[in-house]
């Protein structure tokens, strides 16, 4: 048997294995409330200091050349080329379709490059050109350092090391949000979170998932507390009948209450009379509910409408400094993409303009910022009717503080052309997947930095931001994208 460390049973240990155990499954929120078992002080701040990120993940890899389409007339043409028009079997949208939601930025692209979104995302494309309030970064995903296509190639990942398992959807998920694939414990908002714990009189308001577990938000000491579309989640044995008997309620509420002599039974005792408790509080916050008919009545609606209600309840939980965690599904468009790309980006874009007005009605808009991400973006050739697994992707940043209307990152070349010589810094790895030109360190340590985060600490958060920050290859790599006002 193997003898206990005790160096390896602090505090702060036993808060990330209770993470993990949450990790592994557990569904009920008080599972994932550990960490106000040393819940920090509020700290003194006016009454109009508050901000929250709202991170709108997007599984199943968003297609990015349907998402931001080429619109030009080159890289049209070769869009079109390469993709095949819909009419003839393809997957390429339709020019004159895309006139409605074509993209005016500020300051054009280089070389006359254009962009269009896709016809279902009107709505975003009148934040971006009418209210200035939303940016898009291009070509951005997981890397560790600049990579070429030839040093891809090369094979040797000791001086080109890439991003672990990629292509593959749990671990490229687990690698945006939290830098490693499936299995790692801590994401980047929720070690964001752990610093601003002390910003809120209730730290268990840090770090709020309305989406399931997402290791995103899951800190050493700030984890995630999960709500429903209706609220907190309740726990029925003590928040209502059992079997219709209440003596048994009435039991099991003794139960909770007991104090223990094993240190983890009584934890958990306290934790489950703390959840019973914030319910109230949560409920507390949110009531009344909007009306209807401000946010769609759609999964990914309800999701963004619960995220604005815990906004505007912010003073009763006592929230200061707040990342949020909503998603979307249904993007792994191997067949059929036309039709089902269309459908989730109309609910993507209603639902994302709905919460950008309520943000604006709230007097908030320029204190919460929404970003998107996915597992990855998908190949420029077409399968038939569908596409595959790919790697950078186009994303959108959405909200009044906002550098809106203007286009960050690099624009792709329109191109399946595997010779790397025909190829610079943004090339691709087949099939028109892309090589980000834009880490997944650079957008959130630019996210991190508008919310608060000292440059000492963006370090810790992004363990590969060291090692961007200048140009190579020609393409420039700022730790600061500079989308963020």
């Amino acid at each position: 048997m193997h003898l206990i460390d005790p160096n390896a049973h602090t505090r702060r240990a036993f808060l990330r294995r209770s993470g993990q155990l949450a990790m592994a499954g557990t569904a009920l929120p008080f599972a994932l409330n550990l960490a106000a078992m040393g819940e920090a002080a509020a700290q003194a701040a006016p009454d109009d200091d508050y901000k929250a990120l709202v991170c709108v993940f997007l599984f199943g890899g968003c297609d990015h050349a349907n998402t931001v389409v080429a619109h030009d007339d080159w890289n049209y043409g070769e869009y079109s080329r390469i993709r095949l028009p819909a009419v003839s079997g393809g997957i390429a949208i339709a020019r004159e379709d895309l006139a409605a939601t074509v993209l005016n930025p500020t300051t054009p692209l280089p070389d006359g490059r254009r962009f269009a979104l896709h016809p279902s995302l009107k709505a975003l494309a009148d934040i971006f050109n009418r209210d200035g309030r939303m940016a898009v970064q291009l070509n951005v995903g997981p890397l560790i350092v600049p990579l070429t296509r030839k040093q891809y190639d090369d094979g040797n990942r000791k001086l080109y090391p890439v991003p672990p398992k990629l292509f593959s959807h749990n671990d490229q998920q687990s690698t945006w949000q939290a830098f490693s694939s499936e299995g790692v414990s801590v994401g980047w908002g929720g070690s964001i979170g752990d610093l601003m714990l002390s910003r809120n009189s209730n730290s268990l308001f840090t770090c709020i998932s309305v989406a399931g577990n997402a290791v995103l938000l899951s800190g050493e000491t700030a984890l995630q507390y999960q709500v429903s579309t209706g609220g907190a989640v309740r726990i029925q044995s003590v928040s209502g009948s059992v079997y219709d008997s209440w003596p048994v309620k009435e039991a099991m509420a003794q139960l909770i209450s007991q104090k223990r002599g094993h240190l983890l039974e009584n934890a958990y005792s306290t934790v489950v009379q703390r959840s019973v408790a914030l319910e109230s509080t949560v409920n507390g916050a949110i009531s009344p509910a909007f009306a209807q008919g401000i946010f769609p009545s759609t999964h990914f609606g309800n999701q963004l409408s619960m995220v604005a209600r815990l906004i505007r309840g912010r003073s009763a939980i006592g929230a200061r400094r707040q990342v949020f965690f909503v998603s979307l599904g249904g993007f792994d468009l191997h067949d059929h993409l036309t039709v089902g790309h269309a459908k989730q980006l109309k609910e993507l874009s209603e639902a994302l303009a709905a919460f950008q007005t309520q943000m604006a009605s709230q007097g908030v808009a320029d204190k919460v910022t929404c970003f998107t991400a996915s597992d990855f973006g998908r190949t420029l050739s077409n399968n038939g009717d569908g596409s595959d697994h790919g790697w950078g992707n186009h994303h959108f940043v959405m909200g009044g503080a906002v550098k809106g209307r203007q286009f960050y990152g690099t624009p792709p070349v329109m191109s399946i052309n595997d010779d790397p010589k025909l190829w610079g810094y943004e090339g691709h790895v087949g099939q028109g997947r892309l090589i980000p030109t834009t880490s997944v360190d650079q957008y959130g340590a630019t996210l991190a930095k508008w919310f608060g985060v000292p440059d000492a600490g963006l370090a810790d958060i992004f363990p590969n931001l060291k090692n961007f920050g200048g140009a190579a290859n020609g393409v420039s790599y700022p730790k600061d994208i500079g989308f963020m006002g």
